[in-house]
């Protein structure tokens, strides 16, 4: 598939995606808004830079980046862009002095070309930084022919995705090839790109940005406290944190084990979606579970078997909370979340098969006997059981955690290196 073959798909299926935005606005009012955004046709300014980060995770992996870039280069103006909600939530909250200031930040449009390059018109970016790996042909390539220079930092390729790649070689080579540097996560990544054409000279090993996340000492006071508020200091607390739908029950089995041997014991459970709030309420009653939900600020009793986490920017501080985490995601095929968030919060980590999104993360931490893999409700169940019951057990896998999370660090400022390259280039600095 070429990318006009692409383009006119994509406009065949337009009335689609139509439909896919509004079907996800019943579930989550903020898909209603800004669909000027969407299609490319709200007003916006000209910027230098333009920073792309796809949702949440990738948002928060970027912060520190871009807060390092507006203070290095006090003359430079940003335009960041999200495609969820949660991701634009964040970017607000981060960079709330700077909006209308030194920071812009809409959703980025839908890969239309008259959108894309209306967009591109408007924002008249110099650089280019797209986070991790969301590339869209008709952006990149309008860009390219702008004369941006385009980064892709922090990226990542699992097996799987450049497996896609390698079957649209007519679509995905020009694509990579238009790409000036690729700051990548892993060896066994920029294998992968490699393998996609990619030349040596645009790749860069950095490491992730994932492993510079920077904990602020307050939530662990406030996490701290909270258990304290729910006296739960000595009996168990687990976290299900960015659980999907398919995995409510298996965490709920799971719980139902653990409450047979700990019958104090809480586990707080995080959907990763706030369309899925109501339904893993209505499944916790279901299983005849005891539910407090955080978003109503329900008291946490001695009777409380579920708190839910149905509140958003919280999961880090309610990692802090608890003695050992499941990361959602890998008991469907969906490929999985970050486990470093618990990791870093000094728990150990258990996830199931279903990871390949963080496939070499996830191995590090296995290896250093931080992380766990399940397969089922029973293996999870016992895993923790094992954690709660057995402390030296506990704390060796927690330190292994945290070693692997310290040893890592330093990917921020060599993908800083590579960005401040083609702000050079651009004669921007």
């Amino acid at each position: 598939m070429t990318r006009g073959l692409y383009s006119i798909l994509l406009y065949l299926l337009s009335p689609l995606v139509v439909l896919y935005f509004a079907f996800r606005g019943i579930k989550s009012p903020a898909y209603r808004l800004r669909w000027t955004e969407r299609f490319g046709i709200a007003r916006l300014n000209e910027t230098d830079v333009h920073i792309h980060s796809v949702s949440m995770g990738e948002t928060l992996a970027a912060i520190p980046l871009i807060n390092h870039l507006m203070d290095q280069y006090p003359n430079l103006s940003f335009t960041i862009t999200t495609t969820s909600p949660t991701g634009s939530d964040e970017v607000r909250k981060a960079f709330a002095q700077h909006l209308g200031n030194r920071v812009q930040h809409c959703y980025l449009p839908l890969d239309f070309s008259l959108s894309v390059q209306r967009f591109l018109g408007q924002v008249n970016p110099k650089v280019m930084v797209i986070m991790e790996t969301e590339l869209w042909p008709n952006l990149v390539h309008f860009a390219r022919k702008r004369g941006v220079k385009v980064v892709l930092a922090n990226a990542r390729l699992s097996a799987k995705s450049a497996a896609k790649y390698q079957k649209k070689p007519a679509l995905s080579q020009p694509m990579l090839a238009s790409l000036d540097e690729i700051a990548v996560q892993t060896s066994t990544e920029a294998e992968r790109f490699a393998s996609l054409g990619v030349h040596a000279e645009q790749l860069h090993i950095c490491g992730s940005l994932k492993f510079d996340l920077q904990i602020d000492e307050g939530k662990h006071q406030q996490a701290k406290a909270l258990r304290q508020q729910w006296g739960r200091v000595q009996t168990p607390i687990w976290v299900a944190g960015s659980v999907h739908p398919g995995e409510f029950e298996i965490m709920l089995a799971a719980h139902q084990q653990i409450l047979s041997q700990y019958p104090n014991a809480l586990m707080i459970m995080a959907p990763r979606h706030p369309e899925q709030f109501n339904v893993a309420a209505v499944t916790t009653t279901q299983f005849g579970l005891s539910l407090a939900r955080r978003s109503m600020n329900e008291p946490v009793s001695e009777n409380t078997q579920v708190l839910l986490g149905d509140t958003m920017g919280e999961l880090l501080m309610l990692y802090g909370t608890a003695d050992a985490a499941f990361v959602g995601g890998t008991l469907i095929e969906n490929g999985g979340h970050n486990p470093l968030e618990p990791a870093a919060m000094g728990l150990p980590v258990s996830v199931g098969p279903h990871h390949w999104d963080f496939a070499e993360i996830t191995e590090l931490l296995q290896k250093a006997g931080g992380l766990t893999v399940v397969s089922d409700a029973e293996q999870l169940a016992l895993q923790l059981l094992a954690y709660f019951d057995d402390q030296q057990q506990h704390q060796n896998a927690a330190n292994a955690g945290l070693g692997v999370v310290s040893q890592n660090r330093g990917a921020l400022q060599k993908q800083l290196d590579v960005i401040e390259e083609q702000l050079k280039q651009a004669q921007m600095i």
